[in-house]
This record gives structure tokens, sequence and C-alpha cells, in this order.
């Protein structure tokens, strides 16, 4: 039966890459920054891809680093560590968990199963947080809470700490210096879910003052195909009062925002957002942004702006024209996770830019991301080129990929705590000194 399915994974792969003739044309450089290049889009019975294979690993392999830096596995054996936060005294908890079951009635869903076993991006999550403890420079693994269900924020809120399922916000009594709640979660609100979950993950972050909760919810589809009906309160930040679980839509249009995180600066909050796919390699740029209250950013009707996606009917030229313009592209098909503030002392060349983690898609040939990467800040807004910061998850041919960043988290140190999904790690980068 493996040989079985290593043969049809196989045939099935070979069959999508047949669809990789057109690539993409534009350099990544000319769809970074706050005007992007947009192509014209294109329709394809088989869209750009292109899927490396998931390999672990090899004993002595690590991610490489910027000059400067050096990296250091902490915590291996995870189960798809997709979040990390650090708590106020410094231990480390990560979400382990991966894509709740889903129907497979149609036959691209099918396929898309198939892939991301290949690629790595497959299996059982551990549906857990584990809590990481340094003890004399050793790190300790906890298992911390069980029996989530696909969870993905994290957030403390005085002696609260909250937890973003996938279907669900749920809090637990948190006392400094435990290695383990077992009280059951309660739950203060439903959160859009279902059979069908398209985009799962749901990014957490609490207001300043503790009050509000905002949830990244991603949208039921890639581009409606399942009908306006599933997308429901999703493709949006919620708002959640903590007292009362009460909830509205804060920003709307935003096809999957992911990785919020309040801008030092400013104020204001921000979040990185993975983009429509299935219109060509070099469309559309995922991107980051500052979310306006009551905003809308544009899916499905438009991208960047008044850029119509007529695959989205019936059509909205009252919602295009409103559309906000995102603040600042990271190219095509990166799929970035995971979004950090740097406000350290450890890596001061980073002090007041963002770190982003780029996950990668199947979307792009050549492949792009698969790296986590630092943009530059001034006055709150992103300015320049990206700097490669840690790189190395995907092979110098693309054809395999060890390892994908999604969370990032900086510790009391200013180390960089990173999740990294397929390889099943949790690293830490810091100045080499």
């Amino acid at each position: 039966m493996k040989k079985f399915n290593t043969v049809l994974t196989a045939a099935i792969l070979s069959a999508l890459l047949a669809g990789c003739d057109n690539g993409a044309q534009l350099d990544p450089q000319k769809q970074i920054g706050p005007d992007p290049e947009l192509p014209q889009a294109k329709n394809f019975l088989m869209p750009p891809m292109q899927v490396p294979e998931g390999a672990a690993w090899r004993q002595g392999e690590q991610p490489k680093v910027a000059e400067g830096l050096k990296i250091e596995k902490i915590a291996d054996g995870l189960m798809h560590p997709r979040q990390v936060y650090v708590l106020p005294n410094n231990d480390i908890l990560v979400a382990e968990s991966n894509a709740p079951a889903k129907p497979t009635t149609r036959p691209k869903q099918l396929i898309m199963g198939i892939v991301q076993k290949a690629s790595g991006k497959g299996g059982a999550g551990g549906n857990r947080i584990t809590l990481l403890r340094n003890v004399n420079g050793q790190w300790q693994k906890h298992t911390f809470i069980e029996n989530l269900r696909s969870p993905f924020g994290i957030q403390l809120i005085g002696n609260t700490l909250w937890v973003a399922n996938a279907d669900s916000l749920v809090k637990f009594p948190y006392q400094e210096g435990q290695t383990e709640i077992r009280e059951p979660g309660v739950e203060v609100t439903e959160l859009p879910g279902g059979p069908l979950n398209h985009h799962w993950t749901k990014a957490l972050l609490a207001s300043p003052d503790g009050s509000k909760l905002y949830v990244g919810v991603g949208s039921n589809s890639n581009i409606t195909e399942n009908g306006i009906g599933a997308e429901y309160r999703r493709a949006a930040v919620l708002e959640v009062d903590a007292a009362s679980g009460a909830s509205r839509i804060y920003a709307a249009g935003l096809r999957n925002p992911t990785g919020l995180q309040w801008e030092p600066q400013s104020g204001k909050l921000w979040a990185i957002v993975n983009e429509r796919d299935e219109i060509g390699s070099d469309l559309v740029p995922d991107y980051m942004t500052s979310v306006q209250e009551n905003g809308f950013y544009g899916w499905p009707y438009s991208y960047f702006g008044q850029h119509v996606d007529p695959r989205a009917q019936p059509p909205r030229p009252d919602l295009v024209e409103k559309a906000i313009k995102p603040d600042y592209a990271l190219s095509s098909h990166v799929a970035p996770l995971g979004l950090l503030f740097y406000t350290g002392d450890n890596m001061p060349q980073y002090r007041g830019g963002a770190f982003v983690s780029e996950h990668g898609s199947w979307n792009r040939t050549p492949l792009n991301g698969y790296q986590v990467v630092w943009v530059k800040f001034e006055n709150g807004k992103p300015v320049g080129q990206p700097q490669p910061v840690v790189t190395g998850f995907l092979t110098d041919d693309q054809k395999q990929v060890r390892g994908l960043p999604v969370g990032l988290a900086m510790d009391k140190q200013g180390g960089v705590v990173i999740a990294d999904d397929a390889g099943d790690s949790v690293w830490r980068v810091s100045a080499a000194r």
C-alpha cells in the first residue's frame, strides 16, 4: 500500500507540475513596497504550481542566518509547531497544530490533501500547547495544555491565558511558573469554523489595556468558490470583548490575516495577509498593512485597491470603490504567517523594524518565500527592500523543503524565536557574541 501511495503521489505531482509552464515573468523585487507591479491576470486549466518534496533536517543541518547572527535549535520532535508566545517569566509556549479534518467532496480537495503530505505540510498536529523552559542552559519540554482543536493564537492577559482554536476562543487560569494546566478551558465565543474550514488558523492579539482581543479569520475559499454564504464573518479581523465575549467585524476584505501586531511607534494594528491564488505566478502579491477600523481591503472583489477580480460574482463595484490599498507588498505567493516588530537590544541593527516569516506557497514557479525577512520601518511605515535574515529552509535547487517558518516571538534577552512547522522544531536567533 505504501508503494502504491508513493506512485500515486508522484503521478499527481507530475500532473500538477505539467501545468507549470507559465512561470513567473517578474523579478519579485518589482512586487515589493507600496506600488507593486501587477501584470494582467490569466486564466488556467491548471494554474502554475511547484511542489517541493518535504524532507527532514539532516543531522547537523540548520537554517542559515545573516552575518553577525547565530541560530540554535531549542526544541524538536514537535507536531507541527505553528505559533510561539513568550510568557513574562521567559517560558515559551508553542502551539502545535495542523488543519482540522475537511470533507474531500471535490477532486481539488483530494489532490491538495495528497500534495500537502508529500510537501511536509500534511500529517496530524499536536492539538496541544507545549511549554519550553531554559534551565541552566538546557531546554525542557512540558505538555502544557492538551485536547485543543487546532490551536494557533495565544495571549496572556493578567492571570488568564487565551487560546484561539480553529473554531472557538477559550480561556484558562494561569499561574506564573506552572508547567501544566489541567483545568478545562472556558469557551468565550465561537469563531468561524465548520466542516469546511479552509483558512483555519486564528491569529490572536490583545489590546494594550487587555479589554479587547483581535482575531484574524481567513476566508473559507480561494475566491468564493464555496459560495459567499460560506464567508460569513470571515476574511476579516474580529474584535472580541474580553469580559462578555461579544464580537464585531473590526475590518474586512482581508483574505487571510495573520501575524497581528501593534506597531510600536504609531500604536496602530498591523497584519500580514495571504492574498488569492490561481491567476498567475505573479499575482497576487501578499502584503503587510495597517488595519483601519471599519476598513475594507478588497477581497474577494478586488486586490491592491481597485484591481477587479472578475471571478467574484456577482460584482460589487460599491465595495471595489472603497477598497483600501495595502501599505506594503511582500511579492507574490510568499505566504507570510508570522510578524514581529523587534524592540530588543540583542540585535540593535534590527530594532524598530519588522521580522516576517514567509511560509512559502506552491502557487508560483519558481518558488518564493521560505525564509524570515526583516523590513525597515520609518515613522511607523515600512520602507525599502526586505532583508533575508533566516534562510535555508528550501534547498538551493528548490526540490526539497526542510522546514517552514511560521510564528515569531521575542524573548526577554532579545532573541527571536521561530516555530518551524514542517521541521517540527523551534529555533532561536541571536547576536553571535
